[in-house]
């Protein structure tokens, strides 16, 4: 498949203009008519970048989902309508790496007023969700890794529901901690406005490492009941200074 996909040189700024047209004519004709914009500005770039973070993410956690393709890295515009009701298609695209539906993840977001990069953290009881439960059992450490990979002040907080909701411009676990334990879908994130140049180039995607490599230590405590092992074989691979 790879042979495939060319290599990544930016997304353009046109996938924003898509998006201010598919709000006003969200429709099967215009998507149609549009097809080939939503795959010059959005579907192509978005698998070569999945293309180029895949070794970079198969070295960090060979359990996340590398492959550039609907399903599994990418989310379809297009909506079931068995279960949807109103616009036949979603106004945002989202990029994601996880390792199953509805697990903690990575993510890149783009709507048409801007696009948002964070971690999209399951606090909810279920099989393969461990955030919840480690809050309570590892907060010294969780509090530890924050402070050490230079979290705090940097993301901010908001839950997910229908939508988002900020709860916080910028999320310092040793002032809010608490606020991790009230929300079930937490997303931390920083909003980009679509004008930054590095969303525009290849070097998004050494942005985007840079943000998984502070984020990832905090990841661990969603995705395993032993985050100290993962931790330990994140820093002994990566180093302790990303």
């Amino acid at each position: 498949m790879k042979k495939d996909i060319s290599s990544f040189t930016g997304f353009d700024n046109e996938l924003f203009k898509f998006f201010k047209d598919l709000e006003k004519n969200n429709s099967i004709e215009w998507f149609h008519e549009n097809y080939e914009r939503y795959q010059k500005y959005l579907v192509g770039p978005a698998k070569a970048f999945v293309a180029e973070l895949a070794p970079f993410l198969n070295r960090l956690n060979p359990a996340i989902r590398t492959e550039p393709k609907f399903n599994e890295t990418l989310m379809r515009l297009n909506k079931d309508m068995r279960f949807a009701k109103g616009d036949p298609y979603r106004n945002y695209f989202l990029i994601h790496f996880g390792k199953f539906k509805l697990d903690s993840e990575f993510y890149l977001y783009f709507e048409a007023g801007g696009f948002e990069i964070g971690l999209f953290l399951n606090n909810t009881i279920g099989e393969n969700h461990y955030f919840r439960q480690n809050l309570k059992k590892f907060k010294k450490e969780i509090l530890d890794v924050c402070a050490k990979y230079k979290f705090n002040d940097r993301f901010g907080l908001f839950q997910l529901n229908k939508g988002q909701e900020k709860i916080l411009t910028k999320f310092n676990a040793g002032k809010h901690y608490s606020k991790l334990e009230e929300i079930d879908l937490i997303l931390l994130q920083q909003v980009k406005k679509p004008a930054l140049k590095t969303l525009f180039s290849g070097s998004m995607v050494v942005e985007m490492m840079k943000m998984i490599s502070t984020l990832y230590p905090l990841y661990c405590f969603a995705i395993s009941p032993q985050p100290l092992k993962l931790l330990r074989e994140f820093e002994d691979n990566f180093g302790e200074a990303i």
